[in-house]
């Protein structure tokens, strides 16, 4: 664990270390490629590791992670050295707090708070302002509480929308049930403990309202079709290797190119499902990790409209290459509507527009300062890009959705996807 600016300093030196090494080895002449290939993945795995601790170190010092979930004992001590880093107070401040040296502080946090009495532990919870009586989750059957659900008694399966979940014949094999044990029981053979405890790992982009259970449902669903096409397709193990994606760029200036997109992802380990959302959700797209750790891509198609469909789904490929994949850990869920208001939906929305449409050719549109279908048109040949995303984001810029409505592809995109 990352404790303090400087370590994050350093390790992310460490990390540029081991990239150059990698880079050596690619290009190294070996007449013992197992023995590379072993070296280069032990490699990958320390950096991974290094990675996802800079991550979380930045996660709480921008405070995007919630310190008061309830805690077993041996969690505490890490649960204070996360709190006093999100707290923004350096070893120095917090020392000053405690009554101790700065010392005595960074050997408390060395050591996890090694041979300190629970009345102490206490205290300086209080002092991080953590709520204890929100701490201690005493139930500790489960030895993975990160990815388990272990309050069930407190789910309302009545809250579920059954009705709307029977009538789109997800329950086609529990007829013989009563809706609320059919709903229990696709849950549990849908979504087992791994994905369960997802109220606490979302990241959802939405300045509406939004109903968490049918958000959940909508989530079980996705991951229940994705569990089919993983083996309908026999879809393979994904890599972190952007290179196809420009394959999919081209997708983008073909008439039919959404229809081609699921195979394309397919065949580069991402699983696309498409699945009209519930009531109460506002989601255009999700990403999000199946149980084989699989990145799943959900898209509703709130929206039937080329622009939104490519913009969406390139958002949320930004997030299974820069988040969902780098040790994060959440799902996201977007409503497109939405602008980006954090760390994450801003570099999603910053990798849709590298592949869709770069800074560079954005700058050079004339109809980006004179908008009309003409100069729309003259741009999307001149810079071999789909009329509908240059209209899209002229429209995004403006505030404005029926200034070049016409290009926007409105009802060509479920067509596409239309079951026979």
């Amino acid at each position: 664990m990352i404790y303090t600016d400087k370590q994050r300093e350093i390790t992310g030196r460490e990390i540029d270390k081991f990239k150059q090494k990698l880079v050596a080895l690619e290009n190294l002449d070996s007449d013992a490629p197992e023995w590379r290939r072993i070296e280069e993945s032990a490699i990958r795995s320390q950096v991974h590791v290094m990675e996802t601790a800079i991550l979380k170190y930045d996660r709480l010092k921008a405070g995007e992670v919630s310190l008061n979930e309830p805690c077993t004992i041996d969690e505490l001590p890490t649960l204070l050295v996360e709190a006093r880093i999100a707290s923004g107070q350096s070893h120095t401040d917090f020392a000053r707090k405690m009554g101790v040296t700065p010392e005595q502080q960074l050997r408390y946090e060395d050591s996890r708070y090694y041979g300190v009495h629970l009345d102490r532990l206490i205290d300086i919870a209080k002092i991080l302002d953590l709520s204890t009586t929100a701490l201690f989750d005493l139930d500790v059957s489960s030895s993975d509480s990160e990815h388990s659900w272990t309050n069930e008694q407190d789910f309302d399966w009545r809250r579920l929308p059954g009705a709307e979940m029977e009538r789109r014949n997800w329950f086609q094999n529990l007829r013989q049930l009563n809706r609320i044990d059919a709903v229990q029981e696709y849950f549990r053979k849908e979504a087992p403990p791994h994905h369960l405890h997802t109220f606490h790992h979302k990241k959802v982009k939405s300045n509406r309202s939004i109903n968490e259970y049918a958000l959940l449902a909508w989530q079980v669903r996705i991951l229940a079709l994705a569990r089919e096409a993983v083996v309908a397709q026999n879809i393979p193990k994904f890599r972190l290797d952007n290179r196809w994606l420009k394959d999919l760029v081209a997708l983008t200036q073909q008439d039919d190119g959404p229809c081609h997109v699921p195979s394309l992802l397919a065949a580069n380990g991402v699983v696309l499902v498409m699945e009209d959302n519930l009531p109460e959700t506002h989601v255009d797209g999700a990403a999000m990790l199946n149980i084989d750790d699989r990145p799943v891509v959900g898209l509703s198609l709130r929206y039937d409209r080329l622009d939104k469909f490519w913009f969406v789904l390139f958002h949320e490929l930004g997030h299974v290459f820069l988040h969902v994949m780098s040790g994060s850990r959440y799902s996201f869920f977007d409503d497109d509507d939405c602008a980006g208001l954090d760390r994450f939906e801003r570099e999603a929305d910053d990798f849709a527009m590298k592949y869709l449409l770069p800074t560079d050719i954005w700058e050079k549109c004339s109809s980006r300062q004179r908008p009309s279908e003409e100069t729309v048109q003259e741009d999307a040949r001149t810079f071999e890009i789909s009329a509908s995303i240059i209209a899209g984001q002229i429209c995004r810029e403006r505030s404005d959705i029926k200034l070049l409505d016409s290009l926007l592809g409105q009802g060509k995109v479920g067509p596409q996807f239309s079951k026979s």
